[in-house]
C-alpha cells in the first residue's frame, strides 16, 4: 500500500531537511537490515524536522534519538522502522497488515505518523497533555487521519478494543495484563520490557488461547509510567 501523506509545502524542507537527506536516511536503514519497502518509503516520506524543536532540525534526518521536551525523545529511525516492520510482518491470516493499531506513548507524533502514512487506523495514547497538543498539531498540518486521547498509556483504550496491533514505545518491567487484553486473536504487540538499563524489544501473537514471544533484541527506551501531566 503506497503512503498515504499528502505533501504540504512545510513538509518538503530544504537542505538538511530536503528529500535527499530523507533518502540518505533511508538507504542507511536499508543497509542496517530494514528490509520492508512499505515501511522505508513511509519514512523516506514523512518530514521528521517536523517533529523536532526547530533548533534540532538539521539533526532530523539522522539515525539517532532526539529530546522533545518533558524528559522524552523522538526515536531512532532504526529503532521506529524495526518496531513498525515487526508490527507488520505477520498478521492476521486475512490481511497483509494490521487495520486497527493502538500506540502507547504518542510522544512528537511521528511513530504514530509512520503507521498511518502506511494506510492504517491509528489511535494514539499519551499521558502528556503537553507532548499530545503538539503531536495533534502536526498530524492536522500533515492531514493524518489519527486518533488520540490524554490518558495513562497503561490502560489502553478499551472502548476502542480490540486491536490487530499494539505497539508501545516506553519500556515497562513487565507486561501490562490490560493491553495484552486489547489485542485481537491473532494480533501482534510489539513492545520494550525490562528496567532501564536491560530492555528487550519483545513481539507477542495471540493465537488461539496462547500468546507466542520473539525477541528483537537490546533497545533502550524512556520508562513507561502511571498517570497524566
Amino acid at each position: 500500500m503506497s503512503p498515504r501523506l499528502k505533501r504540504q509545502p512545510e513538509a518538503v524542507g530544504l537542505g538538511m531537511t530536503g528529500q535527499r537527506a530523507r533518502d540518505r536516511l533511508v538507504q542507511r536503514l536499508r543497509e542496517q537490515g530494514i528490509a520492508d519497502e512499505r515501511v522505508l518509503r513511509a519514512i523516506g516520506t514523512l518530514p521528521r524536522h517536523q517533529f523536532i524543536d526547530e533548533a534540532l532540525a538539521s539533526r532530523a534526518y539522522e539515525d539517532t534519538a532526539l529530546p522533545i521536551g518533558r524528559g522524552q525523545t523522538i526515536s531512532q529511525p532504526w529503532v521506529v522502522a524495526r518496531m513498525t516492520e515487526a508490527l507488520i510482518e505477520r498478521t492476521l491470516p486475512s490481511s497483509t497488515m494490521p487495520k486497527r493499531v493502538l500506540e502507547i506513548g504518542t510522544g512528537s507524533g511521528y511513530q504514530a505518523a509512520v503507521l498511518a502514512t502506511l494506510g492504517l487506523e491509528v489511535f494514539t495514547v499519551e499521558r502528556i497533555d503537553e507532548l499530545l497538543r503538539d503531536a495533534r498539531r502536526r498530524f492536522r498540518q500533515l492531514k493524518l487521519d489519527v486518533r488520540s486521547r490524554h490518558d495513562d498509556g497503561r490502560l489502553g483504550w478499551a472502548e476502542h478494543a480490540p486491536f490487530d496491533a499494539i505497539i508501545v514505545t516506553a519500556g515497562g518491567a513487565a507486561l501490562e495484563a490490560q493491553l495484552l487484553d486489547q489485542l485481537a486473536p491473532g494480533g501482534t504487540l510489539v513492545a520494550p520490557v525490562g528496567g532501564s538499563s536491560a530492555q528487550r524489544l519483545l513481539r507477542l501473537r495471540r493465537e488461539g488461547d496462547t500468546i507466542e514471544s520473539d525477541d528483537l533484541g537490546a533497545v533502550v527506551f524512556v520508562p513507561l509510567l502511571a498517570g497524566v501531566q
